[in-house]
């Protein structure tokens, strides 16, 4: 294949993906769209379609794979701003409000998915969020000196507390999320606390 028709077939790709997304809101879920709809959205023929995708639970996998791959960049990019100084919470709870702001949809997917009907979409949501806690594992483990289990237990505490205040936030308003946004950052600290203190104890 040319590098011409490579890089038209990727924009082809990239235009049924983002039709997808457009679509999804509070109304509308992934398991609800149609093929057509997918395709119309995009301004392409069904069949072009089947060029891309063998079907839409093949698109669905693979917006789960990005929204979970977005997610984890921009965290590490909170990471970096946090090494030139400023809070570890304050930073990563305000990056991950400004995902939700610009990537509703995406989250959307994420929450819906990790409870819906299909075991596949299941597994490959488990297998996001398992991405993005076992990242932020490795970052308290270097970060602040914690054994791999304390760490681990951080991880996991805090990302369930941010994936509840990102569902709530998906439907409020600029000051409630503010409120959810203070809200979170200091149960972070209250289990930050409790990680220092755990690791302490059993030294």
């Amino acid at each position: 294949m040319s590098g011409i028709r490579a890089q038209q077939k990727e924009k082809t790709r990239r235009l049924l993906i983002d039709a997808a997304l457009n679509q999804l809101s509070a109304d509308q879920s992934f398991s609800n769209l149609s093929l057509r709809e997918v395709a119309k959205e995009a301004g392409l023929a069904a069949t072009s379609f089947y060029r891309h995708f063998n079907d839409m639970d093949e698109l669905g996998l693979t917006l789960v794979d990005e929204a979970g791959l977005t997610l984890r960049q921009l965290m590490r990019q909170a990471r970096l701003r946090i090494e030139k100084g400023g809070s570890v919470i304050q930073i990563s709870v305000k990056t991950f409000m400004e995902f939700i702001e610009s990537n509703g949809n995406e989250f959307r997917l994420l929450l819906r998915e990790r409870s819906g009907t299909s075991t596949e979409f299941r597994a490959a949501v488990s297998r996001e969020i398992r991405y993005f806690t076992m990242e932020l594992c490795d970052y308290l483990q270097k970060a602040n000196k914690l054994d791999v289990e304390t760490s681990y237990l951080q991880a996991n505490a805090a990302v369930t507390i941010v994936f509840s205040a990102g569902a709530e936030a998906l439907d409020a308003n600029e000051s409630e999320r503010q409120e959810l946004a203070d809200r979170t950052i200091k149960q972070l600290r209250f289990i930050a606390r409790g990680a220092m203190d755990l690791s302490s104890r059993s030294k």
